[in-house]
């Protein structure tokens, strides 16, 4: 952060990547910069960075050097999607850069917020479903992700992957995660904080679901519960409403958070914060969708709900309120801009175009800011 004739400046390294990435990245920044000459107390500096899966296919590395200079030096991190299906490593995987970031800078926290959209069509049909509003955490930095790039094949006739527990990453989540349900309950949610494993099996889910129970004891005005994963798979699609914050083992919450996103309009309407204690990256959960990349249909609200998130955290890291306020109101010019179904994108069947949502929530904005609730 910088100071320019004392209104901050906030360096963001932006990574739009591959596939659709590159096509919603640009409206993300037209707003972000829309947001800064409207409101007061905040102006941005973007530097575009590369990397991704078309980056590795003509260089041989997924992330060069200026990029990892970037985003350890800079306030944020805006990722558009990473990864193309044809292009792989050596080892048969994919290009998947994004983990490496959040092993590299300790993004520990991976943050899905869950909720229904006004207009936009869910998939359960009770009532309820319009109330779906919690928020899934998954933990980034070890878990079944812990030896990604160090599995072993043996002879070509065994793989193995190792999953790893440790009370200190275990830890820093779980605390991370009672905070939000603090800050949740503060906010008129539950207050309620649910614990997914597989306990009843694993010895390592075993220990997770200890150093919960531990944790748990310094946040008595939380409520807790603990839920095996394949009974949670069924809840969320019986009665997801009835949660508020839930944390999950890395592979574990990587399934549910899609799961997830399809109870309230699919991927293109799920945003997510990578969190550290140093550094966070804020990316829409869809990935790079190259099925539809050039053609103009790309949904930019999980783009602009992940920069909602952004403005909202680097407002309370930096005690600067302009951009709290900035986040909050980005996240309503959504919600109104597909309220009473009158923007419907491809994903249902509608003809809405990535320009015509980012003119529509441009428009929102400036309505909201003309009449302030």
């Amino acid at each position: 952060m910088t100071e320019t004739a004392n209104t901050p400046s906030y360096n963001i390294a932006v990574l739009p990547g591959d596939g659709i990435g590159p096509e919603i990245i640009p409206p993300c920044l037209n707003i972000l910069e829309q947001l800064s000459v409207q409101l007061d107390g905040f102006r941005f500096e973007f530097q575009d960075c590369v990397g991704g899966a078309g980056h590795y296919r003509d260089t041989g590395e997924e992330l060069p050097a200026e990029t990892w200079a970037a985003v350890k030096s800079t306030d944020a991190i805006l990722f558009g999607a990473m990864g193309l299906p044809e292009v792989r490593k050596p080892d048969g995987t994919e290009i998947n850069p994004q983990i490496d970031l959040r092993m590299a800078l300790e993004l520990f926290a991976g943050v899905r917020r869950v909720r229904s959209i006004p207009g936009v069509p869910v998939s359960l049909s009770d009532p309820r479903a319009q109330e779906i509003d919690f928020v899934l955490i998954r933990e980034q930095t070890e878990g079944m992700f812990a030896d990604f790039t160090k599995g072993v094949r043996e002879d070509n006739e065994r793989a193995i992957d190792r999953c790893v527990i440790t009370r200190a990453a275990s830890e820093r989540v779980f605390d991370f995660s009672f905070n939000l349900a603090r800050t949740r309950k503060e906010q008129g949610f539950a207050g309620k904080l649910t614990c997914v494993d597989k306990a009843n099996v694993l010895n390592t889910m075993a220990f997770f679901r200890e150093i919960f129970n531990d944790r748990a004891t310094q946040f008595s005005d939380i409520e807790t519960e603990s839920v095996y994963v394949d009974a949670m798979a069924l809840n969320l699609v019986r009665a997801p409403w009835q949660y508020d914050v839930i944390v999950a083992e890395n592979l574990m919450g990587d399934i549910l958070s899609d799961l997830a996103a399809s109870l309230v309009g699919g991927m293109g309407f799920a945003p997510s914060g990578d969190i550290g204690h140093d550094h966070a990256m804020f990316q829409p959960a869809h990935g790079s969708a190259p099925d539809i990349a050039g053609s103009g249909k790309a949904n930019p609200t999980a783009m602009l709900l992940s920069a909602s998130m952004m403005l909202d955290w680097l407002g309370t890291r930096h005690n600067n309120d302009a951009l709290v306020q900035a986040g909050s109101l980005l996240e309503r010019a959504v919600i109104e801009t597909f309220k009473g179904g009158k923007i419907k994108t491809a994903e249902f069947g509608g003809t809405d175009r990535t320009e015509t949502v980012t003119a529509t929530v441009l428009n929102s904005i400036e309505q909201l800011i003309q009449t302030p609730a």
